[in-house]
């Protein structure tokens, strides 16, 4: 193939790109970079290699992010692009693996656009407008819900009428991308213990944790929405659906209770402070030791339930921003986990591992880096080796 594979993942307000040579059939990242504040009169874009910084500036008044994008590539990055793949949050139950996009399939994504409303629509976006500029360049949506599609029925089953099961209200599982890397960067590391019972845990604005037998997920903390399971940034996790039902008959409609549950509740609504753990951990205060408790006390829950799930556990994996960069909320964690067998060493933790866990501990503990775009660029060349 000629030319770069380009990978992006849109969001709300910035669109990341990444770069891979792609030339030997093994994807090796050249470039990355992002266009911040899309919603702004002045987008900024930034372009990086290796080196450093090559391009720093705002875009121009009417500009489009992804003619500028596809234009900048072709001069600066290695050239036109061979292919595109993208991170696409929800692909519902059909899909087990990457797609080609095609129309039908955005008509697809779109429908699922009420199951994640934070993600869908701004990762559909740029599809949309590269395909209106460049038609014939290949595009492939990778989905953060594929990697689950394996669970076992009772995984995925709400206790509800069977007819909304047939609906799709069911259990789907989120942050697929990077468990697959996660997978398959354990098994090169430690096999035997890949080959076991991994709890690999997603700990960043967004967290959730995956039970994995062989590599494989058999169930996750997050469900039919990015809204389930563990305590993260603005989001609550674990709730009673009574409380929906409560703000309801207070007089909140379907706007303000999304809202509620997306924006302005997790370690921001238990703290009045911040969603971030590292203001939580800077501030010391009644409040903010409050919400990271809270965090510690339903990580450490849904590890138990994961462990229950798979007949035991061989090694705890922590990946993504406070997975990877906290070892305080580390030690937190595996300290309720102690009753597991969980043990840290301390000097490994303080140093990011990759191991972490104490000689002797029954359960191995593990910090690995994701890399969710690595696993967007070896399944858009699966779908083009296909073709």
């Amino acid at each position: 193939m000629s030319g770069p594979l380009l990978v992006i993942n849109a969001g709300s307000s910035s669109l990341k790109f990444e770069t891979f040579d792609v030339a030997d059939g093994t994807p090796r990242r050249v470039l990355r970079g992002q266009i911040e504040r899309l919603a702004s009169a002045a987008p900024h874009f930034v372009a990086h290699d290796a080196g450093g910084v090559i391009t720093d500036r705002v875009l121009g008044a009417g500009e489009d992010p992804e003619a500028m994008l596809l234009a900048w590539l072709g001069e600066h990055g290695g050239g036109a692009p061979c292919a595109v793949g993208h991170r696409v949050v929800h692909g519902g139950v059909r899909h087990t693996g990457p797609a080609l996009v095609d129309d039908a399939l955005l008509t697809e994504l779109d429908a699922l656009s009420p199951l994640a409303p934070l993600h869908q629509p701004h990762n559909l976006e740029p599809i949309r407008r590269l395909r209106a500029q460049a038609p014939d360049l290949p595009q492939v949506a990778c989905f953060d819900t594929s990697f689950h599609r394996g669970h076992p029925e009772v995984a995925d089953r709400f206790a509800l009428p069977e007819a909304l099961f047939a609906q799709g209200v069911r259990r789907y599982g989120f942050h697929g991308l990077s468990y697959a890397w996660i997978a398959a960067r354990f098994a090169e590391m430690a096999p035997s213990l890949a080959a076991g019972r991994v709890i690999a845990a997603h700990l960043g604005s967004g967290c959730s944790a995956c039970a994995m037998i062989g590599g494989r997920s058999v169930d996750s903390t997050m469900g039919f929405t990015a809204l389930e399971g563990l305590v993260m940034g603005t989001r609550p996790g674990q709730l009673d659906a009574g409380v929906v039902l409560y703000l309801m008959q207070q007089g909140m409609d379907a706007a303000a209770i999304e809202h509620l549950l997306y924006h302005e509740s997790g370690l921001k609504g238990l703290s009045g402070i911040s969603g971030d753990v590292r203001d939580l951990l800077a501030d010391g205060g009644a409040r903010a030791r409050l919400a990271l408790d809270v965090f510690v006390y339903r990580a450490a829950g849904a590890f138990a339930t994961l462990a229950a799930a798979m007949g035991g556990v061989d090694a705890v994996i922590f990946t993504a921003g406070i997975g990877e960069n906290s070892p305080d909320i580390r030690a937190a964690i595996a300290a309720r986990c102690a009753w597991l067998g969980f043990s840290l060493d301390a000097a490994r933790n303080a140093a990011h591992g990759p191991l972490i866990s104490a000689t002797g501990s029954k359960v191995a503990g593990y910090v690995i880096p994701t890399d969710e775009e690595a696993t967007i660029a070896r399944e858009t060349l699966s779908v083009l080796a296909a073709r």
